[in-house]
């Protein structure tokens, strides 16, 4: 198989395990960071530090938000039974200024619990594997775009950065920006965050202190993520509150 198709192949494997493959590498960081606390190598944060390392993260999400806010429904989409979905090329909004806005996104969303980790060696390894894992995604997506949009696609690309943002080449979307799509789509990603810096705290607090720990502020947070999300899951599945035509 040529390596064309072969990346290819790979990309659509990956984006199928998207759901649980990226757990390995949380699995492994919270071990890690297990280790470098019990060895002595690293000391439990400031609670204000690691709140500013969540910050990156909501950086990432704020990204996906703007994202989502200004994308209609059936456009460069992807759907795990039928193939790859795209009614239209989205070439507005942040689209006009990187090609893979979704993954620059979770890139920082990644990176939030990586710099509360606070280990070189693990970040170099956390951006090598996200790269890799990422780049085959990408390629796999950017296959079927040009099939299916062709010279409108090569256009595109050709003045559109795959991963880094051209501010300079921002075009407004012709669409309204939807709040309720948004809450939709990403309340799960931002527990998640939430949960995952909170875990690797709570961890590293309870080793140190030898017993189990979890500072007030953070509480403090913790509780208003949470309501946050519950608030949000049951908006979504006991209502239509959160539902908009066309998204």
């Amino acid at each position: 198989m040529a390596l064309r198709e072969s990346f290819e192949k790979q990309g659509n494997w990956l984006f199928r395990k998207r759901s649980f493959l990226p757990l390995v590498l949380v699995f492994i960081g919270f071990l890690w960071y297990i280790h470098l606390i019990i060895n002595g190598d690293k000391s439990p944060n400031s609670w204000w530090l690691d709140f500013l390392f969540l910050l990156v993260g909501l950086l990432g999400l704020m990204i996906r938000v703007f994202t989502g806010g200004y994308t209609p429904k059936g456009t460069s989409g992807r759907n795990t039974k039928e193939g790859q979905v795209a009614m239209e090329l989205n070439q507005t909004g942040i689209y006009s200024m990187v090609r893979h806005p979704l993954y620059l996104g979770n890139f920082f969303m990644w990176l939030a619990p990586v710099l509360v980790i606070g280990d070189l060696w693990f970040t170099l390894f956390f951006c090598a594997a996200y790269w890799i894992y990422y780049e085959r995604i990408m390629y796999a997506e950017e296959e079927f775009l040009r099939r299916k949009f062709v010279e409108e696609y090569e256009s595109w690309a050709n003045k559109t950065s795959a991963f880094v943002p051209k501010f300079s080449s921002f075009i407004k979307s012709s669409m309204q920006f939807s709040l309720k799509n948004v809450l939709r789509r990403e309340y799960n990603g931002f527990f998640n965050l939430i949960l995952t810096v909170t875990l690797l705290r709570f961890a590293a607090l309870s080793i140190s202190l030898n017993k189990l720990y979890l500072d007030f502020y953070w509480v403090i947070i913790f509780s208003i993520g949470t309501l946050i999300f519950v608030g949000l899951k049951i908006l979504k599945k006991f209502t239509k509150v959160l539902k908009v035509e066309g998204r």
